[in-house]
């Protein structure tokens, strides 16, 4: 039973070209299993998360990491009686528009495009790939995703002005996006950190000790751990704990959302997107415990010297490239040239450059920049 501030299949505004209904498949279930089959979803398999394969093939990749979002993100929105495949099918995408090498990647593609006026942006890349770069369909061009997922992608994470984006007015830029769009950014949230703190550890650059003494919920956890399987080995002894990490998160993050909901008295989606503030939230115990594990993150790990020099050479491959093919744009591939003459050359090549995975950038920066 969906709750009443849930969004309805039934109530969907539909797609921009209108198809005939599937004999057993809802609009949101069909928009999912698009997103599964595009080649963007695909590619995210060799995109960078936070750790290269330098460090270990265990690690979390963009495509793993979008699997564990969208896990977590279906087992709240049962909870909270929302709209499960549209969550799923919103955590499945979320993460589409990102370039290669992570947040590295993303910075350097971004400070590329704002030397010429522009800018990137990977919510608003995912939208453009969604709507015009997937070419699946004889009808149409895109996937052709029903308004709701496409207002998702834009304004799950981020809430964007008419006045600075006026070719997204129809996505209602001035109401807030349903709850099922709300979660995905917080489940995105305990998703990483949780799992970048597992791939740290497994990494050894952090150790037991600092997490320990960093985070005071953590230590909590563990000396429950320590105490209930004293001679487990420490690894096992971390994976018990960050596992009641994640449930306490997933937890505060249930019982805070619920919790605003009732203050509020929001009973429908209307109501949903006509208040000023977002619903879905931590409660406020556990969100101090959230706040404090993010800036441990960046403190430990993020901004760690170990990871620098990849930071930094991601950097330059973008940076070496970008500048290439403005300068000779006929190294471009011949679609990508053609595109060229209809959109401005540095929106050309950062749609490229975006859709690249890692071995793939490194294989062109080897091949015109060596």
């Amino acid at each position: 039973m969906l709750a009443d501030f849930a969004l309805r299949v039934e109530n969907s505004r539909g797609r921009r070209h209108p198809e005939p209904p599937h004999p057993y498949r809802n609009d949101f279930q069909r928009d999912r299993d698009r997103v599964i089959h595009a080649r963007a979803f695909r590619r995210l398999e060799a995109k960078t998360q936070v750790f290269t394969r330098r460090y270990s093939d265990h690690f979390r990749n963009r495509l793993t990491h979008t699997l564990e979002v969208s896990q977590i993100a279906r087992t709240i929105a049962q909870q909270l009686n929302l709209n499960v495949d549209l969550v799923e099918t919103l955590a499945l995408v979320h993460d589409v528009g990102h370039p290669p090498f992570g947040h590295a990647g993303e910075r350097a593609l971004d400070a590329a495009m704002r030397e010429h006026g522009m800018s990137f942006d990977h919510n608003l890349h995912a939208l453009r790939i969604v709507e015009d770069f997937e070419m699946r369909y004889a009808a149409f061009r895109g996937l052709n995703l029903t308004f709701e997922v496409r207002e998702g992608i834009i304004k799950h994470s981020h809430d964007y002005s008419v006045q600075d984006h006026p070719h997204l007015a129809e996505y209602l830029l001035d109401q807030r996006p349903p709850l099922e769009a709300q979660l995905i950014d917080l489940a995105d949230e305990v998703a990483y950190d949780t799992a970048d703190m597992d791939d740290g550890f497994e990494a050894h650059l952090l150790s037991l000790e600092s997490i320990r003494a960093g985070l005071p919920i953590f230590e909590a956890f563990f000396q429950e751990v320590e105490a209930r399987y004293p001679d487990a080995p420490e690894k096992l002894k971390f994976n018990e704990t960050l596992k009641r990490l994640l449930n306490a998160f997933v937890t505060g993050l249930i019982q805070g959302t619920s919790s605003r909901l009732q203050s509020a008295n929001i009973r429908t989606v209307e109501e949903v997107r006509r208040v000023p503030e977002r619903m879905v939230c931590f409660d406020k115990g556990i969100d101090r415990d959230r706040q404090a594990c993010k800036e441990f993150l960046y403190q430990n790990l993020y901004f760690s010297k170990a990871l620098e020099p990849e930071k930094l050479e991601a950097e330059q491959v973008i940076h070496d490239l970008f500048t290439h093919w403005m300068r000779r744009p006929t190294d471009l591939p011949p679609a990508y040239l053609e595109k060229s003459h209809q959109e401005a050359l540095p929106r050309v090549i950062c749609d490229y450059i975006a859709g690249m995975t890692d071995p793939f950038i490194l294989a062109q920066h080897q091949k015109f920049c060596a």
